[in-house]
């Protein structure tokens, strides 16, 4: 690419129903391009084992949490199974100015908040389909993380849920990992050399059009 020649970076959403794959399939991509950082949200909830503040999430207080939604500082913010998750503005502006790409893990609502952003231009959401409700549910007994009143709630979330994917760019059935990754880097890839991305294009065909005046006008 020309010196002269830039990209926007991309906002990047990944939505799913618990159980899906979507934090399988944001794992994958965030170690098989470098270009990409995962978005941290802060939260209410506590820590699980092996979490690390301001690494997995920024772990802060309800009361801390609702300043910072008052005071404008968050992108997107939601209240999942009783516990507050959201976006802090500054990292992504911070991380956008330096030309890179971030990977959000949010539900449908923080989507659509992110559609209602200032950073609404930037944005790529594709939504993530299990193949059946029977395996949607095989998967989270499968993961061995949750309890079963856990599992029975986010199976019983998870129409409502996915009812929301008319309201996504793309949408994906997670019937083959390795497939639903391969379809996630092209469309990536075609984002990425979107016209409205590249920055100082005009001055490049600027360009052409003057050494063509000078060769053959």
């Amino acid at each position: 690419m020309p010196k002269d020649l830039h990209r926007r970076g991309l906002l990047f959403v990944l939505s799913s129903p618990s159980g899906a794959g979507k934090s399988t399939l944001s794992r994958r991509l965030l170690e098989g391009d470098s270009n990409f950082r995962l978005s941290i949200s802060a939260t209410t909830r506590l820590p699980r084992p092996g979490e690390v503040d301001g690494e997995h999430y920024f772990f802060v207080s309800r009361e801390r949490f609702q300043q910072m939604v008052a005071n404008g500082e968050m992108l997107e913010h939601a209240e999942v199974f009783g516990n507050l998750y959201g976006t802090p503005r500054a990292p992504v502006e911070d991380w956008l100015s330096r030309e890179r790409d971030i990977l959000f893990d949010v539900d449908w609502q923080g989507a659509s908040q992110l559609r209602d952003s200032a950073l609404s231009a930037d944005l790529v959401t594709v939504f993530v389909l299990p193949p059946s409700i029977a395996e949607l549910h095989r998967r989270l007994v499968a993961r061995g993380q949750d309890s079963d009143e856990v599992i029975a709630g986010r199976m019983a979330k998870s129409q409502a849920e996915y009812s929301h994917w008319r309201e996504y760019d793309y949408i994906l059935i997670n019937d083959d990992l390795d497939a639903c990754q391969k379809k996630i880097e092209t469309i990536v890839a075609a984002e990425r050399l979107r016209r409205a991305r590249q920055i100082g294009l005009g001055g490049f065909v600027a360009g052409l059009d003057r050494e063509y005046e000078e060769t053959f006008g």
